[in-house]
């Protein structure tokens, strides 16, 4: 099972973290660079005003490796502190259940719109929610019109020595769309209806749920 680092700026930082130096680290599988837009896409759910200033998703096949990119003395590490950006940004790791892929092929580089969302928990019973999640409201969301991709997130306790505050939400996941006006549609759509019956019955937990659009950029960034 992939991992994946969530490191997330806060709200209003400038400028936007350069990953281009990020491109040469050893297991590092794909990077993902996501970007807050301003258009309203969701009828139910208002704009984030305290959205991130960007997310970054960065992929690795094994948590080893993870771990290593993001010792104290590791490459990411060195980024944030070269860049002085690590107070600034949140970090997480989280195992990815990919349940909806992209297709395989293409360029290696993409832009597409993408709906992030964040269950901060905890839950009363994190199996029982969790089971609820992936046998009930997952299979809905798959069936969203025009769904390019699906990811379901859970944490991961590693050791990593990254200068940043630890995020610890207990689930996230994410659609994904060709853009925003796919997102929008979908979101509209009688799926989306089925889901929110589904999120009123999912199991007791606590903490906010956070939803935000972004422009998501794609980097496959795997060394050959």
């Amino acid at each position: 099972m992939q991992v994946c680092l969530f490191l997330t700026g806060a709200n209003g930082q400038q400028p936007l973290l350069d990953v281009a130096p990020l491109q040469g680290i050893e297991g590092l599988r794909s990077l993902i660079v996501h970007e807050p837009i301003s258009q309203r896409v969701d009828p139910r759910i208002a704009p984030a005003t305290d959205a991130p200033s960007c997310i970054l998703q960065l992929y690795f096949d094994e948590l080893a490796a993870l771990e290593a990119a993001s010792s104290g003395d590791g490459p990411i590490h060195r980024v944030l502190q070269a860049q002085s950006v690590a107070k600034s940004f949140t970090q997480q790791v989280m195992a990815v259940r990919a349940l909806v892929s992209p297709r395989p092929g293409g360029e290696a580089s993409a832009q597409r719109c993408t709906y992030l969302v964040e269950y901060e928990g905890p839950a009363e019973d994190f199996d029982t929610w969790l089971a609820h999640y992936l046998q009930h409201h997952a299979p809905l969301m798959s069936t969203l019109p025009a769904l390019r991709e699906l990811e379901i997130y859970t944490r991961v306790e590693c050791t990593i020595g990254l200068p940043c505050a630890r995020a610890d939400a207990m689930q996230r996941n994410k659609v994904v769309f060709d853009d925003a006006s796919a997102l929008a549609d979908a979101l509209a759509s009688p799926v989306r209806d089925l889901m929110r019956g589904d999120f009123h019955a999912l199991p007791p937990y606590q903490g906010g749920t956070p939803h935000f659009a972004m422009r998501s950029t794609y980097g496959n960034l795997a060394k050959h």
